[in-house]
């Protein structure tokens, strides 16, 4: 396979290595034991999973414990699990204190790695980028609520009554609303991605989520479901989750960089940093399932048919976007982040919207976090897929 490396800017010419040790990954590991780009191209995803760190590789197994730890605390201290899920910024505006301080430890490192800058390279891929926001911003959401509509109104009808069926649907629909903005790295990584390319994609999703998230999930759960959509609650979500861990990921970025060195903020920082990220997402967890104790234990089997139309979907749009890819003669070190950026969620985003919205006791938040719960297995499905079907690539540039 010919990568072609023009588009990286001495700027932004990091390696895929250091996106992953970034997000917690070792980087003790020596020249002559990293893979090659041979390695990578006869590689499946079994030997890619090794080369993720251990928090990654297990997510869904700490995902699981906290779903234990969880529900045993919010049944063991009801009474204090009750104060943590009632303690808001001010009344009536529905953001949780704690979920929204820990959100902030979990995005503000994530949106400290995203250099916009590469925003001036977005010309320089466009099929691969327009593809993948075509999916991200007109596909994926719309197609969520039509998935989810259809199996929690009718498929699923029989096992669940409509105000749950309702909640189910809003959850599922704010989780596909907002497209990835961590993990795909490692996906990328993982496919041998141009680490350019899924830089600029990043960056202007970030951007385009400013704009478009409110307006899409207010319209899509009122559309999809019974359940309206406070503007105003949603307008707090966008700033308190959206806007202020963007503006200070920025800000921190360039005073760090400025400083300090792009090579110390970039090996030494953001290795540090990582911890604390996935620290705060495994207490958030611990709290959501501590608010869900009730749902969970009486309906378990609900997380089962949520996770469903969650795999539906992410199949869905990684198949559309890989397949639209490939008959526009995109090259696979695009073609296969694309595909993974159409399919993978912003689930931080979802969980801290969808309890705001709704409540931390809401089947709407249940939804958001099987999202969690399934992401890693089903991403790294894809990973191998599109690693196992690279030939069908040769030759595009």
């Amino acid at each position: 396979m010919n990568r072609d490396n023009s588009s990286l800017s001495s700027q932004e010419s990091y390696q895929p290595e250091q996106v992953l040790n970034n997000l917690g990954g070792s980087s003790d590991s020596s020249a002559q034991n990293r893979p090659t780009k041979t390695d990578a191209i006869a590689t499946t995803c079994p030997a890619d999973v090794k080369r993720l760190n251990l928090f990654e590789r297990y997510l869904t197994v700490w995902v699981g414990l906290c779903m234990i730890a969880g529900v045993l605390l919010g049944k063991a201290l009801p009474d204090i699990t009750n104060i943590f899920r009632e303690w808001e910024f001010a009344k009536g505006s529905q953001i949780n204190v704690p979920i929204a301080v820990l959100i902030w430890l979990m995005i503000i490192p994530m949106m400290m790695k995203v250099d916009f800058a590469s925003i001036k390279n977005v010309g320089r891929r466009p099929k691969g980028l327009l593809i993948t926001l075509f999916i991200n911003w007109v596909v994926k959401p719309f197609s969520m609520a039509l998935w989810a509509w259809l199996f929690f109104r009718y498929v699923f009808g029989y096992w669940m009554s409509p105000d749950d069926a309702n909640q189910y649907i809003a959850g599922t629909i704010i989780l596909a609303a907002a497209p990835c903005t961590a993990m795909v790295f490692v996906w990328s990584y993982l496919t041998d991605g141009d680490p350019a390319y899924t830089l600029v994609q990043v960056s202007l999703n970030d951007l385009i989520m400013l704009v478009l998230f409110a307006p899409i999930v207010r319209f899509l759960v009122s559309g999809a479901s019974s359940l309206q959509v406070p503007f105003q609650v949603l307008f707090y979500s966008v700033v308190v989750f959206i806007v202020i861990p963007l503006t200070t990921g920025v800000i921190l970025r360039r005073v760090f960089i400025t400083y300090r060195g792009r090579d110390w903020f970039e090996k030494v920082l953001l290795p540090r940093l990582a911890p604390v990220s996935m620290v705060a997402l495994l207490v958030t967890l611990i709290l959501i399932f501590a608010f869900q104790a009730d749902n969970i234990t009486n309906k378990f089997w609900h997380v089962v048919l949520i996770a469903i139309p969650i795999l539906v979907q992410v199949y869905f749009n990684s198949s559309l976007t890989y397949g639209l890819m490939w008959f526009f003669r995109v090259p696979h070190n695009v073609a296969a982040p694309g595909a993974l950026i159409g399919a993978s969620n912003f689930f931080e985003l979802a969980v801290a919207t969808a309890i705001a919205l709704f409540g931390p006791g809401s089947g709407a938040a249940l939804a958001t976090v099987v999202g969690v719960l399934i992401e890693v297995p089903v991403m790294l499905s894809v990973c191998s897929f599109c690693n196992r079907t690279r030939h069908w690539f040769a030759g595009y540039r």
